[in-house]
């Protein structure tokens, strides 16, 4: 595992080898996937490709992206063009959706800026994405049915941001939670618009009997999320590959559990053949609980091994006096209910992760800001 190539092979032979029964309950179909563009469309694509490569060609899923583009196209996507079994067309999902759509028996909503750096820049955008374009998604979806040409699978990405900042005897924190969150602080924008967007998906799914399904990311990490995303990990690699010390714009206190992407990405396509209609699952991890603090120190350990790092890290205030306001003191899962109701079972550790992380991102040290 020396480069970011050998780590995108690792994971993608990962996430399918963990989903031959879910991709085949998808083979042979359309799959929409809004959003495709970002931190998350990164392996949510490239493993529908990757299965295609594999299977005969009645198994292949075709597979469409939609995006804005609103943080500009990544290379790796340019890089798919004219893959025969791979459409990208440039749409906003906060406008009406195109007239010559046509059928797709499978969708994932993803379409929504999930940095806090970029969707306090963007709120509005980031609130139209969540509620309207989710609204407009469900209404085909209702359409498609009174057609006669059902959407098999509807998967919405909520956030664990929705639970804001649990009290402490909800963590760890199971879907049953009700959520401690602000409606108009600073990340309010995201956290309710994602509240408001789970509850569209349950009186749709009960309203009109529609496979609608929820997903609650707990801090996912690893290929794809851009090193300019000012996310905590990206921030703290981007300053260890200019060689510079890591700076940290906390006291390093809040904890977190860090789910890496190619176990996050399994869960999500289980959830979308294998959830039930109307439920929201965490997906994440239960352990380790660590700080930022600790996460800065396996980070420099990690550079260390790989690189011959030889920062450390130093603790400063940002600049921006919001950067922390209604930050969750500590965020942890409970996953059973994913783990029982659709076999949801991550298994990279922490340690492995971040290798994997670390290499892939001295590849790619270079991403279009916005």
């Amino acid at each position: 595992m020396k480069t970011a190539q050998d780590v995108i092979q690792i994971d993608l032979d990962y996430i399918c080898g963990n989903l031959q029964e879910e991709f085949s309950c998808i083979a042979g179909k359309r799959l929409l996937i809004i959003g495709g563009a970002g931190f998350l469309g990164y392996y949510l694509v490239q493993s529908i490709l990757h299965w295609n490569t594999k299977v005969s060609a009645d198994k292949i899923i075709d597979l469409t992206v939609y995006d804005n583009y609103i943080r500009g196209i990544p290379d790796w996507l340019t890089a798919l063009e004219g893959n025969p079994n791979l459409t990208l067309q440039k749409h906003d999902i906060t406008h009406p959706l195109p007239d010559n759509m046509g059928d797709f028996q499978y969708i994932i909503h993803a379409a929504s800026i999930a940095s806090p750096i970029f969707y306090r820049k963007y709120p509005i955008e980031t609130m139209d994405a969540n509620v309207n374009g989710l609204r407009s998604l469900l209404e085909y979806c209702r359409s498609q049915k009174e057609k006669g040409t059902p959407v098999e699978g509807f998967l919405f990405y909520s956030t664990s941001e929705i639970y804001g900042d649990p009290t402490p005897e909800n963590i760890p924190t199971p879907e049953t939670y009700r959520g401690n969150v602000s409606c108009t602080g600073p990340r309010a924008c995201y956290d309710e618009s994602k509240r408001y967007g789970e509850t569209l998906c349950v009186n749709f799914a009960e309203q009109y009997d529609l496979p609608i399904k929820i997903a609650r990311p707990f801090n996912n990490y690893g290929p794809g999320l851009k090193i300019t995303d000012r996310r905590v990990l990206p921030d703290f690699v981007r300053d260890v590959l200019a060689g510079r010390d890591i700076v940290m714009l906390s006291d390093g206190s809040p904890t977190r559990t860090f789910c890496y992407i190619a176990d996050a990405i399994v869960g999500y396509y289980k959830i979308l053949t294998n959830g039930q209609s109307g439920e929201s699952y965490n997906i994440g991890i239960e352990k380790p609980e660590i700080s930022m603090a600790n996460l800065a120190d396996r980070v420099v350990e990690g550079a260390k091994e790989l690189f011959g790092y030889q920062g450390k890290v130093v603790k400063q205030v940002s600049e921006d006096k919001d950067y922390l306001v209604d930050n969750p003191n500590r965020r942890c899962p409970i996953i059973e209910k994913a783990r029982t109701q659709i076999g949801y079972n991550p298994s990279i550790s922490v340690e492995d992760g971040l290798r994997r992380a670390l290499v892939w991102y001295k590849d790619n040290s270079q991403a279009e800001d916005a």
